[in-house]
């Protein structure tokens, strides 16, 4: 009995010990919702230098719309970059700033790639309104759409949920 006891704490143990483990490597709703507003300002950025000579009459410049629109929400931007640099540092980043950088490029590697294969006027028709559609958002509204993750474009980390 004795010695069932003293393995099964073993067991006990090790599993806490795995699960923790395998809690650092997950996403909490909270670094889920800051990846996905990274790639939000990411996208958007890369819409922005790519359709801004097609901006139509009587417009601001999309790439002006765009930096407007990130200065303004700067604050919750800023937070979510804080929220995974911290995130990357538990988890072991010998980097968490590069690790972040490659987030980022990932996005605009993926709205680039659709920005080569369609004509650029295609491209701009599709994409540069949602600059507008976020620049009119208040901040619940892009924190909201920052928590949800879509099929297509999962974040880098499963959610511990």
């Amino acid at each position: 009995m004795k010695k069932f006891l003293t393995i099964l704490c073993v067991f006990a143990l090790s599993s806490c010990v795995s699960f923790s483990a395998f809690a650092a490597k997950c996403y909490s709703p909270k670094e889920v919702e800051a990846e996905q507003g990274v790639r939000i300002l990411s996208e958007l950025m890369v819409i922005s230098l790519n359709c801004q000579h097609l901006t139509p009459k009587g417009q601001e410049n999309l790439y002006t719309q765009y930096k407007k629109f990130a200065l303004k929400h700067e604050n919750l931007f800023s937070g979510y970059e804080n929220i995974l640099l911290s995130f990357y540092a538990k988890e072991g980043a010998n980097n968490p700033d590069a690790y972040l950088h490659e987030v980022r490029t990932d996005v605009a590697n993926k709205i680039s790639k659709d920005a080569a294969v369609m004509r650029p006027d295609s491209f701009c028709k599709v994409y540069a309104p949602r600059i507008a559609k976020a620049s009119a958002m208040p901040e619940p509204k892009i924190r909201k759409w920052a928590q949800t993750v879509f099929p297509g474009h999962p974040v880098s980390h499963a959610s511990c949920r």
